[in-house]
């Protein structure tokens, strides 16, 4: 049992440590962040407040991984069953919250055809 336990939280550490770095490197970043891999970022000309659109685009991958040791601790607290069904509900509804989010972020940070 123990054994489980102590594979379970490294998994999930190592699942949420490189989609924390990502939220930090994309917050802290002076260049405009990308979202889908393959796509070229925008350019600093074609947003509105570059500083703002990075750090919403951090903080969404901050909140993911953060979502990653919250399932952990609700693994060591309610069993490891519980929290395999929130992190299946964390990567489902994350990547999904974080599709829609990317495309408000878009929607309110570049700059309208008639602003170029």
């Amino acid at each position: 049992m123990m054994a489980e336990t102590v594979i379970f939280s490294v998994v999930l550490l190592i699942s949420a440590a490189p989609i924390i770095i990502i939220g930090i490197v994309q917050y802290r970043s002076k260049d405009p962040v990308g979202f889908w891999s393959g796509k070229k970022p925008p350019q600093k000309e074609q947003i509105t407040d570059v500083k703002a659109y990075n750090r919403k685009h951090g903080l969404m991958w901050i909140f993911l991984g953060a979502g990653f040791i919250i399932c952990l601790i609700c693994g060591l607290l309610f069993g490891e069953i519980i929290a395999g069904y929130l992190c299946i509900i964390e990567v489902i509804g994350g990547i999904v919250a974080m599709m829609a989010y990317h495309e408000k972020l878009d929607r309110m940070y570049y700059k309208k055809e008639s602003d170029r």
